[in-house]
């Protein structure tokens, strides 16, 4: 087994010269983070080569790549247009960032995305095995979690995605929104930089998909996906031993001769519009506009790295940034000083090292960013303790880098007055908050992010494999069936809604069809078989669906009993004055709540929320839980959270309970239980340890295995039903 990296680009940058193939190691952050995982012997790192290599020259690239444990993708130039430049960096980058009006919907760069992600899974599948873990990394590629699983159904795959997330209302606006999803759920982990971008994904992953979630885990056909937020961190060490290095201390002394005085602040950004650039220099000239005390008392080095600009919106960007640096320099600047040090251009590490170990401030203020690493380079960089780190609340390091001054990115005076304090800030003050970043940024580094993921891969794939063998699917021919048949005295206890038939949006539509009927008179026929329905259903309910078949009925969750041929009986001693009061409140969720309503049992109250818009019926659950949850329990009720329910009952009464009663004086030799709901689990609880307890849905029980919905609940029963016992 090999661990498999898959990314857009390769961890090196590929440069002919002279006829010649030659490879330049990656300095990004995830080359770095990732480079002891590709490196191991038995792994390999999968992405774009670079360039566009000539296809009788691609081989030779393998050969001299297969050393480095790299495997190249190639790609035309067509293909970079449509896939990268257009779909990429045109569609999913404006729409993630919130920046839609930037968005272009181009039919052509779909069609590209989906056949280049296509061809990194043929390139992939030539290296790849059934027992290999894949990593995927990023937006570029979010259909491929999907193609391999197709082709390889019992890989463990995650992936990884760099950039937020975005909320519900926004994603849906990409007209093949349900394509890209799909194509993530390929993964059984899924991760992000922060649990705002988690929840996003979850929420509109429910909302546009046919899949349900419990906390952080979605459940999709019969597998679980597992979504979490993983901080990315950088490599403290390198950043932090760069320093003392003689080239860069050399750069820090050239930098600072002269500038004893001077606040220098630094910025660092690749250009585009999600950075916050404009904005950034607007507060700058606010800045000196306001307070003009602090004029010649610092200077901003600005530093854009160029990206993209022969796209109208980045050129356009640039020629914004290049005009306002040069109106504001021209007005404010004198003979000795100037405002904005702009540079137009990338430099070397050992210069940005020097610039992040001399900045007194540095400014990081994009209006969104799924980590930034910037802030995180200039706090391990800081081996002082001294600085200040402006950071905006949109990057993702903000919910990490608490110690920062944080601010709104657009709002100009928040930002200019955050560089008031950084300036006026007594070092005793700057030294507490980087410390405290410091040891932040050291201790949940790059290894730590990469080590953590790994290992919480391996752990949803290890629960994955335990819940498939739990899988009753799995068992119908072997235990279950052969159980069926040494037995001669059976009951198999049986609850309706969810797992008998399935759930409809009216409860009065969910009523029992033909193959239902044919099935349990079938089951009954058998002269070995008691077959117990035990429902939460109300007794006439019951009566009227199933009182002409030979099958025992237990309503309202064990209220009412009723054995075939019989009258229905009542628990004693229940008592419904409570119901009253209880109804009185619920009706007030209830009419908060449109699409809610309250069904009224004998002894019971049930608040449905199935038909209520998605997330505010479960917003509505959690206040009455949280609200009743003391009133129910002074009152001697059960509060029960189910299937888009929420039913409130006598304590005296439980499935468990009446099962056990039910049993009394009997004794089984194969006992069967089915049940989806919050309720069976008193029956799964209560059973001998040999019965055979089946939860409806995958998610944890107290069951010993699972079908995964009603269909597979039909096909287990018509296979004992069908069977021949010898």
């Amino acid at each position: 087994m090999k661990t498999v990296i898959i990314s857009n680009r390769l961890p090196v940058k590929i440069i002919e010269n002279n006829n010649e193939y030659t490879f330049i190691p990656s300095e990004g952050g995830l080359a770095t983070g990732l480079g002891d995982v590709y490196k191991n012997g038995n792994s390999i790192w999968i992405g774009w080569s670079g360039i566009e290599v000539p296809e009788e020259r691609q081989q030779e690239v393998i050969d001299k790549l297969a050393k480095l444990n790299l495997y190249p993708v190639f790609l035309t130039q067509d293909e970079i247009n449509l896939y990268y430049e257009g779909f990429s960096n045109e569609v999913l980058w404006p729409v993630f960032h919130y920046l839609v009006t930037y968005a272009h919907y181009e039919q052509s760069y779909w069609d590209c995305y989906k056949s280049v992600n296509e061809k990194f899974a043929k390139a992939a599948l030539k290296v790849l095995s059934q027992k290999d873990k894949i990593w995927i990394q990023d937006y570029q590629l979010l259909l491929l979690p999907g193609i391999l699983r197709n082709k390889l159904q019992q890989s463990t795959i995650g992936f990884f995605q760099h950039i937020p997330f975005p909320s519900y209302e926004i994603f849906r606006l990409i007209p093949w929104r349900d394509e890209l999803l799909n194509g993530m759920l390929g993964a059984d982990l899924i991760g992000f930089h922060t649990y705002d971008d988690v929840r996003h994904f979850l929420s509109t992953t429910t909302r546009l998909l046919p899949v349900n979630s419990s906390a952080n885990i979605l459940s999709s056909n019969d597998r679980q996906i597992v979504v979490e937020a993983f901080p990315m961190g950088i490599d403290f060490d390198k950043f932090s031993n760069l320093t003392s290095k003689d080239e860069v201390q050399k750069e820090i002394e050239d930098f600072r001769t002269g500038k004893e005085n001077m606040k220098v602040i630094l910025s660092i950004d690749r250009l585009d519009y999600s950075k916050g650039i404009l904005e950034r220099l607007k507060a700058i000239e606010l800045l000196l506009q306001i307070h003009p005390e602090y004029i010649g008392k610092f200077e901003l080095y600005m530093i854009v790295v160029p990206s993209r600009d022969t796209v109208p919106q980045y050129r356009d960007l640039r020629e914004q940034i290049d005009q306002f640096v040069g109106n504001l320099n021209a007005r404010y600047r004198s003979v000795n000083w100037i405002p904005i040090n702009y540079f137009y251009r990338s430099f070397p590490i050992e210069v940005l090292s020097a610039l992040y170990a001399t900045a007194d401030i540095c400014l990081v203020t994009p209006m969104r960013d799924g980590m930034n690493l910037v802030s995180k380079e200039y706090v391990a960089s800081r081996n002082n303790n001294d600085g200040v780190l402006i950071l905006s609340e949109m990057a993702g390091a903000s919910k990490e880098l608490t110690d920062a001054v944080i601010v709104n990115p657009n709002n100009l005076g928040d930002i200019m007055e955050a560089i008031v304090v950084a300036l006026k800030m007594p070092l005793e003050e700057q030294e507490t908050r980087m410390k405290a970043m410091r040891e932040v940024v050291e201790k949940f580094n790059v290894k730590h992010w990469v080590n953590n993921f790994i290992l919480r891969l391996n752990e949803v794939k290890n629960s994955q494999n335990s819940l498939l063998a739990k899988h009753a699917v799995n068992l119908i021919n072997e235990n279950i069936i052969e159980r069926y048949h040494k037995t001669s005295s059976r009951v198999l206890f049986l609850d309706y809604d969810g797992t008998l038939v399935d759930f409809a949006g009216n409860i009065d539509d969910a009523s029992p069809d033909d193959e239902l009927y044919s099935l349990l008179e079938k089951l009954t026929k058998d002269d070995s078989n008691k077959v117990v329905i035990i429902s939460g259903r109300r007794n006439e309910t019951l009566e009227s669906w199933f009182g002409h078949l030979k099958v025992d009925l237990i309503a309202e969750h064990g209220a009412w009993q009723k054995a075939y041929g019989g009258k229905w009986n009542c628990l004693p001693l229940l008592t419904d004055q409570w119901k009253q009061e209880m109804k009185s409140i619920l009706e007030t969720y209830t009419d908060r709540t449109p699409g809610s309503f309250i069904e009224e049992k004998s002894y019971s109250l049930v608040w449905h929320y199935r038909k209520a818009e998605q997330g505010l019926g479960d917003l509505r659950a959690n206040e009455i839980i949280s609200h009743l949850k003391i009133l129910a329990a002074d009152k001697g009720l059960q509060l029960m959270p189910g299937n888009k329910v929420i039913e409130f009952k006598n304590m005296e009464v439980n499935k468990g309970k009446a099962a056990l009663n039910w049993l009394y004086d009997k004794n089984p030799d194969f006992i069967l239980a089915l049940g989806d709901d919050h309720t069976d689990e008193d029956i799964f609880k209560a059973l001998p340890n040999d019965a055979f307890t089946i939860k409806v849905g995958n998610n944890i029980s107290e069951a010993k295995y699972y079908l995964n919905d009603f269909k597979e609940v039909r096909k287990l029963l018509w296979s004992l039903a069908d069977s021949v016992v010898k």
